[in-house]
Order: structure tokens, then sequence, then C-alpha cells
């Protein structure tokens, strides 16, 4: 294998594990809010305010979906010939694309509703409603992301 070839190789690696990183940490916290929605979902308004005080800060993990996002990018560039890999890589970015247009849609106009979860308006049981189903929403979403990166990963040649 020429130095050219290996170096390309190596790139193309590297891409795939930044992906599948940012991908599977992502999934866990999308997944934590999944998991969480049953035992919430009737939690009654003073208890569901206390409880939504435990994602203060989680705006942080911005910075994760951009690594996220820009592997995938990567990996569609590293990839542009090679169809097998693309398609799955592509359905990937799409799916991430989904979960953030779900999150700008319909978790985020919640949280501002809710000054965060630390206003309390009369139409709290239905922010909280779209505050969790748009959650889970996105989980599946980041579900659909990695799955499609693994599939990816796996038709390389």
């Amino acid at each position: 294998m020429s130095t050219m070839s290996h170096t390309h190789a190596r790139g193309r690696d590297i891409a795939f594990f930044i992906a599948l990183m940012a991908t599977a940490l992502a999934l866990g916290g999308a997944l934590a809010h999944a998991l969480e929605l049953p035992n919430k979902i009737g939690m009654s308004r003073e208890h569901y305010f206390v409880a939504q005080q435990l994602y203060t800060g989680w705006n942080r993990l911005a910075l994760l979906l951009a690594i996220q996002a820009t592997g995938m990018l990567a990996l569609i560039v590293l990839y542009w010939r090679e169809p097998a890999v693309l398609r799955p890589v592509v359905v990937a970015l799409a799916c991430l694309v989904a979960a953030q247009a779900v999150f700008w849609m319909w978790t985020f106009p919640a949280n501002v509703a809710t000054d965060q979860w630390r206003v309390q308006p009369e139409n709290w049981a239905q922010l909280r409603a779209q505050w969790e189903y748009s959650h889970l929403a996105g989980a599946v979403f980041q579900v659909g992301a990695m799955a499609a990166l693994v599939v990816g990963v796996l038709r390389r040649g």
C-alpha cells in the first residue's frame, strides 16, 4: 500500500471514528430523554418542574452535535464516489437533520415558553407533552443515524 493510500485510509478511519463516537454520545443523551418519558409524563406540575431542572446546562451538547455533523460531512466528502458507503452516511446525516428539526420546531419552543422550565404557564401540561414526545422523536432519529453509520462502516471495501 502506498503512503498516499495509507494516509487516505487513515483519514477515512478517523472520520468514521469521529462520526460514530459523536453519534454514540449524542444517542446516550437522546435515549436518556426517551427512557425517562414514561416516568415523567404523569408527574404533577410541582414535581415535573423540579425534575426539569436536571437538564440545566444540557445545551452544551450542541458542540457534540456539531462534531457529529462534521464527521458525517467529512465521510460524505471521503466516500463521494462509493455509493455503498455514501448512501447510508447521507441517511445518517438526514436523520441528524430531522432530529434537529424536531428539536427546533417543538422542544425549543417549549423551553422558551417556560423559560427553561422555570416559569409555569397555564398550558404547562401541553408543553410537557410537546417537550417529552419531541425528545422521543429525536431519539428515534438518533437511533436511525447510528444504525445508518454502522451500515456505512460495514460496507467499506
